[in-house]
Parts: structure tokens; C-alpha cells; sequence
């Protein structure tokens, strides 16, 4: 498929990584409804790991069965998949010439009541095994854990893209002194994305910003060089321009389960905001598989049409 002039644009802003890592990045642009678009919908299943399978799974008893969600995402248009070893190891085999796969290496658990960590769940070596085009890993800037979860990073994205991986990063403020609105406040989400950037990720992953503001000396910075972040779509724009001014993917969480209105206008105004698109676990999983599927076009065509 030959490349559109948009993303060839953002390919060119990966110049330095290898041939390998730049066509699986290449990939997962030219994959799935969105393809040649520049923009990605991706669909994230690790909350069962991540918030236990009750929480996660039923509202929807279908989702239980690990195929359940191969076939969400191909028949939704995603451009990739991404959940933790035991999904993916289920069904690779079957789907990965159908759908971008994304390994989620590690993982932690709504178990374990210390400052927040990540752990390793797998390893680069699988995702080779499995076929995959990227991995994922969290990341909680601000944690008292903070300094192994880059430490880790470092590492697994020298493996990965050495491997010709592309590298995934969710990047999640929380733990150690932050507040729990500090956890979404502009300030904090667009500091964030700028560290996975400096941490050499391909494709980062943030949650959508408040008004809040974590420090005052922020604030009054923000009020004295006329940065304006009154709306989310302003917001969103300051986290783009945080991560190397836009030369970076940036995509969006969908969060908790919600109405589909007020899910769609909040994708509205991250599109308008620049943004590259969301990774929509929850509330498309949730749902009905064709009530599901049709969100998730919903959610791509404004993607499409920005």
C-alpha cells in the first residue's frame, strides 16, 4: 500500500530508528479503517489483569473468551491490539496476519496495596515469538517506583528496537506525593508525555487532561506566557507540544466506562486538539459486540474527518 503524504510526514519524524521499527510503525498507520489516515484507534484488553475480571468483563460476558477480542478488534477497523501474554499467546497464532499486535510486558494488579509498580508479566523475546509489530509499558512518573519502571524501559527499548519493535509507552502520573487530581492535571499528564518522549518512545499513551494545575509556580508560568488550556481540545494541544513539538504519536485513554455522548465528545475535542488518536478498552469491550463495533467506527470516523 503506498504511503499517504500525511503518513509519510510522521514517519519521517523516525528516521532514526531502525528499518525494522520504522515499518512496524508504518504498519500500524496503513492498518485497519483508520489506515493512511495517521491516525490510530487501538483496542487495550489488560484490565482484567489490571482491575480483576469481574470489574472488567461482566458487563459483558462475551469477553471472557480471549478470541472475543481478536475479533472485536478486526471487525472495529482497529489498527492494532494490545493486552498482556496470556490473551495474545492465545490467539496470535490464528490473527497476528490479520491485526498489528501490541504485547503489554508488564502489568500490575488491584491486589497488591503498596505505591504503585509495574511489573514484568513477559518479555521482548515473546513478543518476537508472537509476531508482534510493538510492545507496551507503563510507566508511573511520580511514584516511588518511578526510577526502576525507566530503568526497565530503558532496557526493554533497547531490546525491542534492536529486534525491530516499535515501543509503546503509557505514561500514567500517580503515586508518591501527587494528589489524586494531580494525577490528570495538565501540568502533570504534559510532563508525562514529555518524559516517555525523552525515554525513546515511539507511540505514547496519556490520559486527557484537567484545568487542574499541580503547582502554582506552573500556573502563574502558564498565565504570563498566555498558554491556554480553558478547553480540552487546548489542552490536548500542550500535550502534543510537549512531546517534541508534535513530532511524537500521541494518543489518548478512554478511561472509565461511560455514555456514548459524552464519549464522543471528548474524542471530538482530541481531534481538534491534534491528537492521534485513543486506545478505547472499557467502553468498547463493554457493550454488546455490535453496539461495541459501532462506537468504535463512531469514535474513527472523527478521527477520520479532522
Amino acid at each position: 500500500m503506498k504511503n499517504s503524504e500525511k503518513v509519510n510526514q510522521i514517519l519521517s519524524w523516525y528516521d532514526h530508528e531502525n528499518e525494522g521499527t520504522k515499518k512496524n510503525i508504518e504498519r500500524l498507520l496503513n492498518s485497519g479503517y483508520l489506515a493512511g489516515t495517521g491516525k490510530l484507534v487501538i483496542l487495550p484488553v489488560d484490565q482484567g489483569f489490571e482491575h480483576g475480571p469481574s470489574k472488567s468483563f461482566v458487563p459483558n460476558p462475551d469477553a471472557f473468551d480471549p478470541d472475543y477480542h481478536f475479533n472485536f478488534a478486526i471487525e472495529a477497523g482497529c489498527n492494532a491490539y494490545a493486552a498482556p501474554l496470556g490473551f495474545l499467546e492465545h490467539g496470535a497464532k490464528k490473527f497476528a496476519d490479520k491485526l498489528p499486535l501490541i504485547l503489554k510486558l508488564n502489568n500490575s494488579d488491584s491486589l497488591y496495596g503498596g505505591d504503585p509498580i509495574q511489573v514484568m508479566t513477559s518479555s521482548v523475546d515473546d513478543a518476537v515469538r508472537l509476531g508482534c509489530v510493538a510492545v507496551g509499558f507503563s510507566i508511573y512518573p511520580g511514584s516511588d517506583s518511578s526510577p526502576k519502571m525507566y530503568s526497565e524501559l530503558r532496557k526493554i527499548t533497547h531490546e525491542a528496537k534492536s529486534k525491530g519493535l516499535a515501543v509503546v509507552v503509557w505514561s500514567y502520573p500517580r503515586g508518591g506525593k501527587l494528589k489524586k487530581e494531580d494525577e490528570t492535571a495538565i501540568d502533570v499528564v504534559s510532563y508525562a508525555a514529555h518524559i516517555a518522549a525523552q525515554m525513546g518512545a515511539d507511540i505514547i499513551k496519556i490520559k486527557p487532561p484537567t484545568m487542574h494545575i499541580s503547582k502554582e509556580d506552573v500556573s502563574n508560568l502558564y498565565s504570563n506566557h498566555n498558554v491556554k488550556i480553558d478547553s480540552l481540545s487546548e489542552r490536548i494541544s500542550y500535550c502534543i507540544k510537549s512531546s517534541f513539538n508534535g513530532k511524537r504519536i500521541v494518543i489518548f485513554s478512554g478511561g472509565p466506562a461511560k455514555g456514548e455522548e459524552e464519549i464522543l465528545n471528548e474524542i471530538k475535542e482530541i481531534a481538534e486538539g491534534g491528537g492521534f488518536g485513543s486506545i478505547v478498552g472499557r467502553n468498547s469491550f463493554q457493550r454488546p459486540f455490535h453496539e461495541g463495533v459501532s462506537l468504535m467506527r463512531k469514535i474513527m470516523d472523527i478521527y477520520k474527518s479532522a
